[in-house]
C-alpha cells in the first residue's frame, strides 16, 4: 500500500474522507521523481478512485491505475472539510484521537473502521500475486491494524509515512516490518 501524496487540505490539517481533493503542486514535483522500488514496478498496479490517489499512482508508476471503489478513504461524514483540532476542542463533538477509537468508532454519518473492513476485505480476498493499492491513511490504517493485531486502542504499533509502500501478506496477515522507500526516478537519457 502506497498512501497518496499531500493535497492543500492535508497540509491544513482537514479532514479529506471522500471529498476528492487533488495533491497539490509541491505534492505533484515530489512525486514526479519518485519511481516504484523492484519488484514492485511490475506489480499490478490499483488504486482509489478519487484523484489524489489516481494521480499518486500515474506519478510513481507512469502508468493509470486500475481503480477500485472499495480503496475509497474512510467516510467521515458531518466531519469531512473540519479541522480535527476544532473538533477536539468542541464539547460533545465526540472526535478523538486514534488510539482512543476501538473498531465501532464513527463521525456522524460516516464509517467505521470494522465497517471500512467490511467493505474493503472481499476486495482484498480476490487478489492474486502481487500488488500496488495507491490509496488513503484511512485504509491503511484498518489493513495494518488487522496485520499487527491492533484494535485502535492505545498506541498503534505502525507509523505510515508518505513515500513508503506498507507490504503485508494477505494470505497470513502479515506485515513487512520496514516499509520500502520509493527510488528516485532515473533521467532519461
Amino acid at each position: 500500500m502506497l498512501r497518496h501524496g499531500h493535497t492543500a487540505w492535508n497540509r491544513a490539517g482537514r479532514i479529506q474522507g471522500r471529498s476528492d481533493i487533488a495533491l497539490d503542486e509541491a505534492a505533484r514535483q515530489e512525486l514526479s521523481g519518485l519511481a516504484l522500488p523492484a519488484p514492485w514496478e511490475r506489480a499490478a498496479l490499483w488504486s482509489s478512485p478519487l484523484s489524489r490517489a489516481r494521480e499518486t499512482a500515474e506519478l510513481v508508476a507512469g502508468c493509470a491505475p486500475r481503480t477500485a471503489p472499495e480503496l475509497t478513504e474512510m467516510n467521515w461524514g458531518d466531519w469531512e472539510g473540519r479541522h480535527g483540532t476544532d473538533l477536539l476542542a468542541e464539547p460533545g463533538s465526540g472526535f478523538r484521537h486514534i488510539e482512543d477509537w476501538g473498531w465501532q468508532y464513527r463521525a456522524p454519518g460516516g464509517e467505521s473502521p470494522a465497517e471500512l473492513w467490511d467493505r474493503l476485505a472481499p476486495w482484498l480476498d480476490h487478489l492474486r500475486g502481487d500488488a500496488v493499492a495507491v490509496c488513503h491513511i484511512g485504509i491503511m490504517r484498518v489493513v495494518l491494524a488487522r496485520a499487527h493485531g491492533w484494535d485502535f486502542s492505545g498506541p498503534a504499533p505502525f507509523r505510515i509515512k508518505r513515500n513508503r509502500l506498507y507490504v503485508v501478506e494477505l494470505d497470513s496477515m502479515t506485515p513487512d516490518p520496514d516499509p520500502l522507500r520509493l527510488i528516485p526516478r532515473k533521467a532519461a537519457p
